[in-house]
């Protein structure tokens, strides 16, 4: 039986849980309104699809389990749209590779596991593998931004980490800790534990690398051209300093800028003295 206090902690799991579902929306957005996919990729839809899948069936199989029921009704409802758009929208390969994917793990892998256990297993031991196959999707979908984690201590930059994204993920995993610990629910806890640990590990990396802002044209510089300008005043050609110009010769410089050894510029200058006499009329 939920008491107050277990019901307070899934009402916003719920809410999080929501918000978190609805944060792709905007890349979404941007596919419908290019028509293209851009090289993105439908995979975290058709493992979260599945997810929410396989949480309304554990749910059906105890009592008591109606919040989690209707977060992941909602769940499957957005990332079905969230896949049939990819579908629409993708190349032919990548539309081929989002269906196929869909077939194998949504339609043949859910199919499946409700036929075994069903068929094969019974009573607590039905609950059990259920949960344990829920904990294991649910996990990979918190590890899932690992890759990211990589690529902001790489590029010590934190734009494809956005901050409000990590702290719903950090949240939503708090709140359905506390809802399966109250309830004595190992299969709810376990995974948002997981969820806790890697959220938590976003927000200390955003804390770190928040500030850290690579300037792309000083990283990748390029060579210029630098040209002399006449004047009288020796000092103001940088960085070669010419001599005095003898009044029966021409001057000729050619100044070349290499970028070498972590884009330190090498200038090397190469002066020729011409007689005018030598020269066409």
């Amino acid at each position: 039986m939920q008491t107050p206090i277990i019901f307070v902690f899934g009402i916003l799991g719920n809410i999080v849980s929501f918000l978190v579902y609805l944060s792709p929306a905007p890349t979404f957005h941007r596919i419908v309104k290019k028509k293209s996919t851009e090289g993105f990729e439908c995979v975290p839809y058709v493992v979260a699809l599945l997810s929410s899948m396989l949480w309304i069936y554990y749910a059906t199989l105890k009592s008591n389990e109606t919040l989690l029921i209707t977060i992941n009704s909602i769940g499957c409802f957005i990332e079905t749209i969230y896949i049939s758009i990819y579908i629409i929208f993708a190349s032919k390969q990548a539309r081929l590779r989002a269906i196929k994917l869909s077939l194998v793990l949504d339609i043949i892998g859910f199919g499946s596991i409700l036929l075994f256990t069903l068929f094969f297993l019974e009573g607590p031991q039905r609950v059990e593998v259920l949960g344990w196959i829920s904990v294991t999707l649910s996990a990979s979908v918190y590890i899932a931004p690992l890759t990211i984690m990589k690529q902001v201590i790489r590029t010590k930059s934190v734009e494809l980490m956005p901050i409000s994204l990590s702290l719903a993920l950090l949240l939503n995993a708090v709140m359905w800790f506390f809802y399966g610990l109250l309830l004595k629910d190992i299969y709810i806890a376990v995974p948002n534990t997981v969820g806790f640990i890697f959220g938590l590990l976003q927000i200390i990396l955003y804390g770190i690398y928040k500030n850290s802002k690579i300037d792309y044209a000083e990283e990748h510089k390029l060579p210029t051209a630098i040209k002399p300008e006449t004047t009288s005043n020796c000092e103001q050609i940088h960085p070669v300093c010419s001599p005095p110009i003898k009044d029966d010769q021409d001057l000729d410089i050619t100044v070349t800028v290499a970028v070498e050894n972590g884009g330190e510029s090498v200038v090397e200058a190469q002066q020729s003295t011409v007689d005018s006499h030598d020269q066409p009329n």
